[in-house]
């Protein structure tokens, strides 16, 4: 879970006061907002006919019903109303909902518009989004739930260094978007390339899931330092040396004999942060610091430490991945994910579809840069 961070920065000799529970209202309100919604849907209505505009009037009523409370849940979203090209986007999200009587696909039309205006900045997510938009009433059930478990597989992976917390996260995290029957043979994976959602490679066949997590997550399987070694009393020195905590070190869950440092791949050593107690009128207050560039470089110089011994490492492997088969959505996914005829690539449009559809499942995941 992550945590809430204040951050204050002030010149000399001013002051900082920090209030909360404060709204102000600037800018656009919900019901300029509401008005705008439907002044936007004129302009998508006019080529309905008279027997059409009423089902029209309700599909989009529905969307708009959904839209805009998550909205109005970010700060500053709605002034995107008085924006030409997310009144255009709009326009678009108006024609899909008008022709889908799939109720999820409003929410994810939503999704879609937020991700618009948290990350409409970067010119090539915009164009996924509008393109995404698009196709949210062509895309089937089963293609897009398998579009996103196998987007979740690939791009989330838990912050926690832990392997048993690790790994149930994730397998929370499969429990809430595998909500039906994932998609077999390859009829989806085709839909999809027409839908240019994905780029299948014909003749790459997909790396095994056993194998991806275990390169995903090598700060889990990767040997350690043993204790009591050599290398061991040589890290103790290192992590002094730059004022970091020795529990920085963890016992290794899959070898008993080594430690190794609580994060889930090398590459997760740059995000990550220490807590420290300062103490405040006889109470201990928990501190959370970022590392130092020069505390990284230690620890990246002690993750390659670790004792490369092919033996113990095939062993650890394997007890990793008899973790991943007791947990029954990771084990539901491993089976499923085997069974996938071909490997592919997830385009941009199926990236910001698949995240979208996530999100709608799961609110607490993170926005993907």
């Amino acid at each position: 879970m992550a945590s809430e961070k204040q951050v204050q920065k002030a010149g000399e000799n001013s002051q900082q006061i920090q209030a909360q529970s404060i709204i102000i209202h600037n800018g656009i309100e919900e019901k300029r907002a509401r008005e705008i919604f439907m002044e936007m849907f004129a302009v998508a209505k006019k080529d309905l006919t008279n027997e059409a505009f009423s089902l029209a009037t309700q599909r989009v009523t529905n969307f708009e019903n959904d839209l805009i409370p998550k909205m109005g849940k970010v700060h500053g979203a709605m002034n995107a109303f008085a924006d030409p090209d997310f009144q255009f986007l709009l326009t678009s999200a108006h024609k899909t909902a008008a022709t889908t009587d799939r109720e999820a696909d409003y929410s994810l039309l939503s999704e879609l518009l937020l991700r618009r205006i948290q990350k409409g900045d970067n010119r090539k997510t915009r164009v996924g989004i509008r393109k995404a938009v698009e196709i949210v009433d062509e895309i089937s059930d089963d293609a897009l739930l398998g579009l996103t478990v196998a987007f979740a597989v690939q791009f989330y992976q838990p912050i926690t260094g832990s392997i048993t917390d690790g790994l149930d996260v994730l397998d929370g995290l499969f429990k809430k978007i595998c909500y039906d029957r994932l998609p077999e043979n390859r009829e989806w994976l085709d839909h999809l390339d027409i839908l240019d959602a994905v780029r299948p490679s014909t003749f790459v066949s997909i790396k095994k899931y056993e194998d991806f997590y275990s390169e995903k997550l090598s700060g889990f399987c990767a040997v350690g330092i043993k204790k009591n070694s050599d290398d061991y009393t040589k890290v103790i020195e290192m992590i002094k040396e730059v004022a970091l905590p020795e529990n920085i070190l963890c016992n290794h869950e899959l070898n008993e004999e080594y430690v190794r440092l609580e994060v889930a791949s090398e590459k997760s050593i740059d995000s990550l942060a220490w807590t420290h107690f300062c103490n405040l009128e006889g109470k201990k207050i928990p501190i959370k610091a970022e590392l130092s560039d020069n505390q990284k470089q230690q620890l990246h110089r002690i993750y390659k430490m670790y004792e490369n011994n092919g033996t113990l490492k095939a062993d650890i492997k394997k007890r990793f991945c008899d973790e991943l088969v007791k947990r029954p959505y990771l084990n539901i996914v491993r089976e499923w994910w085997n069974k996938i005829p071909s490997s592919f690539t997830i385009t941009a449009v199926g990236k910001v579809l698949a995240h979208a559809n996530a999100k709608r499942n799961d609110e607490t995941l993170p926005d993907l840069d």
